[in-house]
């Protein structure tokens, strides 16, 4: 697959989340081999671009692979400029952000909101194409609810602009995570335009990457939520696509990762920040391995220092391992 002229090594590509996709979480899934990677989403509101969380955020001192931005707003003047600043910031893609259905995201309007208005869309596409000289993708929903679906629309707009690329979530806003993920709008998309599409949405497994693939026809897909606790899902659905002989990792090589992770965290974020961020992704592995007390679980929630924190994860593995015995 291609984004304008960078050739992606597979189909498989890192969603934007917000406060999950930082540097090490990209890297670390970049170790196992996804063809793109996404950061979390950068505001584009002039007021916020010199904001500690936005300079962490478009922080890619040392990143590998290709530097995908996502960037939100509703001013297309704003959006420009964030587009033309993060450029200038070493950002090789930017990609657009039309699918967040959060509310305090589209009660201004922002992510998802924006599908009810595609004079706006077409305007904001516009001027970010116009402002640099890197490609531009795009993120959307279906559309705004089950009666109002415009992907097609949307996705016509989008090629007519200049758009690079375009990631369907098989979701209406109105269904935010809930329901299952629907793949025949993407299918239409794709029948309907020439620019890559890629088909996101409870792309979990191995057999669901190969269905949405060939039911969709898409050019790739985009994995968001399957990844948290497990960033070893893109070497295993690459695998499988591939058709190679596929080893998952036994419990001491996740050990392994996890330790990794949770060092990159305080490398990057410091220790009092790191130690806080490090809790959600700990709890997914052990969420993943589905063996851990609650109990165990509270205790390392509870740590306050990377020291502690490591030492009672290497613990609640030690416990889990006996459990697999």
């Amino acid at each position: 697959m291609k984004i304008g002229p960078y050739t992606l090594s597979n189909k498989l590509i890192l969603a934007p989340m917000a406060g999950i996709t930082d540097r090490p979480f990209r890297e670390l899934c970049r170790k196992f081999g996804v063809g793109l990677a996404v950061s979390e989403m950068v505001a584009s509101h002039p007021s916020l671009q010199k904001h500690r969380r936005t300079l962490l955020k478009t922080d890619y001192s040392g990143e590998t692979g290709l530097r995908s931005v996502q960037i939100l707003g509703t001013d297309p003047h704003h959006m420009a400029a964030a587009a033309l600043l993060n450029q200038q910031r070493g950002a090789q893609i930017i990609d657009i952000n039309m699918g967040c259905p959060a509310k305090k995201v589209c009660s201004v309007a922002a992510g998802s909101a924006l599908l009810k208005d595609e004079i706006l869309v077409k305007k904001i596409l516009d001027a970010v194409v116009k402002a640099i000289d890197i490609p531009v993708t795009l993120k959307i929903r279906t559309g705004w609810d089950k009666n109002s679906k415009n992907a097609i629309n949307i996705a016509q707009i989008a090629e007519q602009s200049g758009i690079a690329a375009i990631t369907i979530h098989g979701r209406t806003r109105a269904c935010k995570f809930n329901g299952d993920a629907e793949y025949a709008t993407i299918k239409h998309v794709k029948q309907a335009v020439n620019l890559p599409v890629i088909a996101n949405g409870d792309i979990t497994d191995t057999q669901k990457a190969k269905h949405v693939l060939d039911y969709t026809g898409a050019d790739a897909i985009m994995i968001g939520r399957a990844s948290q606790g497990k960033p070893w899902i893109f070497k295993e659905i690459q695998q499988a696509l591939s058709n190679t002989d596929y080893s998952a990792p036994t419990l001491k090589d996740i050990q392994s990762i996890v330790n990794m992770h949770l060092e990159q965290l305080y490398s990057f974020y410091g220790t009092d920040s790191g130690v806080k961020i490090a809790r959600k992704h700990i709890g997914w592995y052990f969420d993943n391995l589905g063996n851990l007390p609650l109990a165990h679980k509270k205790e390392i929630y509870q740590a306050t220092t990377p020291m502690q924190q490591i030492s009672l994860v290497n613990s609640a593995f030690s416990y889990t391992e006996f459990l697999y015995q």
